[in-house]
């Protein structure tokens, strides 16, 4: 399914299109909140039954009891916060180091490289540093380690076909976990499996903090979220065992794919728009010559970027994470929904790529790739597409609990790797997508993917004697 056909089916159809059974997709800015909203009692339809191995499991991303939900998630909301995700900068600035030595390695090979997989491996690592305290091989080696990705992949195509027909969901985990004794790949019950045995293996010998310059237990040392969570779960009993690989599992999970690809639509339409590509080299360079962007950008600088900032969220605009509705049930009694009522058990949800070029909402130009709309002085405007920008469904009025936990880490990994790398490489698009009419392929099992995005690489300032290595892999 390309991304797309939603957004032109909706605008043949009208602003609320029914796909299934009892099943409406809404495009109206004012049910956002209605669906959504903070205190809402719409829960989470059966379709994210399909995406979890074991009802009885915790997962906050399944969970569909609201009350549950509301309980489990209060158990994380301090570590993802901004203030604590800071901390893992040294984490990230190691893997951003590294994926530069991998497009040097690209650029002294002359060849075109893919960048899909290539972010997606930066993500894999970045969130495996801060997961676990140790990177997995992602960027060591250019290839899918342990066959993450590709589970997560048949994972994501599994919940988005049979969550259609959830009731198929345990016949299917039969097959599944046969499947997985065999092969082992299973898909849906992987990641827990391949995250229990991390976990198993720090309980077996666990590891002083160090943090990435090798002072053990000092002032500056980092925690990696597993460690915290098991520091939580020897302090609060009511933090159990499940808990600590939920949390876990979740990152590995979802905060690989999101960042991923976040990071390949942004590349990808700054190289669609090379007036906006200028725009943001000129600021990063103006940046660094007053010396307020280090070597290895910080958060804190990146916020201070006015049009690094507009680029970030216009790409997310344009190229939302999420391609499918978040399906959420109408509870008891009639509710109003983008002025049609719909009856109690009817599934409604909102799609961000139909949402997001709504041209009342964004302007005439909703379908382009315009960084400088979020750079207007039109307060009230700005209030109103703010409102209705919804990448991960965080929305700026509030939805409590129905955030993504997981924002945060996008957000950090995201505002410091693309000045780094616009700062220090220039990119040529290869392919169908360099034409200037061409675009890019995505694939749309919950998440947007990109498929082929080979893009040519090559230093824009100084030279960094890098070993060719495994450059095959990354081909």
């Amino acid at each position: 399914m390309y991304p797309e056909n939603p957004n032109r089916f909706m605008l043949l159809s009208g602003p609320i299109v029914r796909y299934g059974p009892n099943r409406y997709s809404i495009n109206d800015a004012e049910s956002t909140k209605t669906i959504y909203g903070h205190a809402t009692q719409f829960r989470k339809s059966d379709w994210y039954i399909a995406t979890t191995p074991d009802s009885r499991r915790v997962n906050i991303f399944a969970e569909q009891d609201i009350k549950r939900h509301a309980y489990s998630r209060r158990f994380y909301s301090s570590a993802y916060s901004m203030t604590s995700l800071v901390h893992y900068e040294p984490y990230l600035d190691e893997c951003g180091a590294l994926f530069c030595q991998r497009l040097d390695e690209f650029s002294k090979a002359a060849f075109a490289a893919d960048f899909g997989h290539g972010f997606q491996c930066f993500a894999f690592d970045a969130i495996a540093m801060m997961t676990y305290g140790k990177r997995l091989g992602f960027l060591d080696r250019g290839e899918d380690i342990s066959s993450v990705m590709k589970n997560i992949n048949m994972a994501l195509v599994h919940a988005s076909l049979v969550g259609v027909f959830p009731s198929l969901h345990k016949y299917a985990m039969v097959l599944l976990s046969v499947f997985e004794r065999f092969f082992g790949d299973g898909s849906v019950t992987f990641v827990p499996n391949f995250t229990q045995k991390i976990i198993d293996a720090e309980r077996a010998s666990p590891k002083l903090v160090v943090d990435v310059r090798g002072q053990e237990d000092g002032a500056a040392a980092k925690e990696s979220f597993l460690t915290k969570f098991l520091a939580k779960h020897s302090s609060d009993p009511n933090f159990t065992n499940e808990h600590v690989l939920a949390g876990c599992a979740a990152n590995m999970f979802a905060g690989s794919d999101t960042t991923g690809l976040s990071l390949s639509g942004i590349l990808y339409n700054l190289l669609k728009s090379p007036e906006s590509m200028r725009k943001l080299r000129q600021e990063i360079d103006e940046f660094t010559s007053r010396g307020e962007l280090s070597e290895a950008p910080t958060f804190m600088e990146s916020q201070r970027m006015p049009y690094l900032q507009a680029v970030i969220k216009e790409a997310l605009r344009v190229h939302p994470a999420v391609g499918l509705p978040l399906e959420r049930v109408v509870p008891e009694g009639d509710t109003s929904i983008g002025g049609r009522f719909f009856p109690e058990r009817a599934v409604v949800g909102i799609n961000s790529w139909v949402q997001h070029r709504d041209k009342v909402l964004f302007g005439d130009d909703a379908d382009h790739f315009r960084p400088d709309r979020w750079l207007v002085s039109d307060e009230t405007k700005l209030s109103v597409m703010n409102r209705n920008w919804t990448p991960w469904l965080t929305y700026s009025f509030g939805l409590g609990s129905r955030t993504c936990l997981g924002k945060n880490i996008s957000i950090l990994e995201i505002s410091k790797l693309i000045p780094r790398i616009v700062r220090d490489f220039d990119f040529k698009l290869e392919g169908a997508a360099a034409t200037p009419s061409g675009s890019w392929k995505t694939f749309n099992a919950f998440f947007v993917k990109p498929v082929n995005f080979y893009v040519k690489v090559q230093p824009r300032k100084r030279d960094r004697e890098i070993p060719l290595t495994n450059l095959a892999n990354l081909n």
